[in-house]
């Protein structure tokens, strides 16, 4: 029978996802404390009065990665009473895509990147938060190019289409991706090529810009504006 006079608590959690390794790979911190204490995470924490969830979310994000040019987003609202053991924690969840060459943390026995495809026993329902954040992921590729934000600054259309692959997990004939490829929005042609004695050069590519009409995603840059 639960307390209805017993008042909620707010956290946030983070899904921090990057390529390593050529996989996608998502941060996690080992829990030092009850309940699920050794069991591994999501990076979150408690909403401050003084934060909405955005503010909380990325700082979070920052405190974690010391990242603040990401594409992040609201996912979805967790309520379950029972994903907590010990008292009625509702979790608003993000996602965030950021690219391993900004990342500043320094992997520890309780701060790591693991596989989103061999994932160690999580606590709460943290499996199922990284599995809708990995849904949302792809249906996101469908409207807009977020994978992006995994690449390097520079890239080529190979990196791209490997990181389309990994997040939809099947392979994606080359021609057609291509295709598509060039005629997406923001995209910008480079007159730079990859350096390596052992291939041929390859064309690399830049976003001058990305949009996405919608109220629960933003995009935090932290590049400066040119002065005129």
């Amino acid at each position: 029978m639960f307390n209805e006079t017993k008042t909620h608590e707010i956290t946030v959690d983070v899904v921090i996802l990057t390529i390593i390794n050529n996989a996608i790979q998502v941060l996690l911190v080992k829990r030092l404390n009850e309940p699920f204490k050794d069991k591994w995470a999501i990076p979150g924490g408690y909403v401050r009065l003084s934060e909405n969830l955005d503010q909380a979310a990325l700082r979070v994000l920052k405190e974690r990665t010391n990242v603040d040019n990401i594409y992040l987003e609201q996912l979805y609202t967790f309520g379950d009473p029972l994903r907590h053991p010990n008292s009625r924690v509702i979790t608003c969840a993000y996602f965030a895509l950021v690219r391993a060459e900004d990342i500043k943390i320094i992997s520890s026995p309780e701060l790591g990147w693991h596989k989103v495809s061999d994932l160690p026993p999580l606590a709460f329902d943290h499996k199922e938060i990284i599995q809708y954040s990995l849904k949302r992921t792809r249906e996101r590729l469908e409207i807009c190019p977020v994978a992006y934000q995994l690449l390097n600054e520079k890239f080529t259309l190979t990196e791209m289409q490997k990181a389309y692959e990994l997040i939809m997990d099947k392979k994606l004939d080359k021609r057609n991706f291509r295709k598509k490829a060039l005629a997406t929005e923001g995209l910008i042609e480079l007159d730079e090529y990859t350096k390596s004695s052992s291939k041929r050069p390859a064309r690399l590519y830049t976003f001058e810009s990305i949009k996405l009409d919608s109220k629960r995603a933003h995009f935090i840059s932290n590049k400066k504006k040119e002065k005129k």
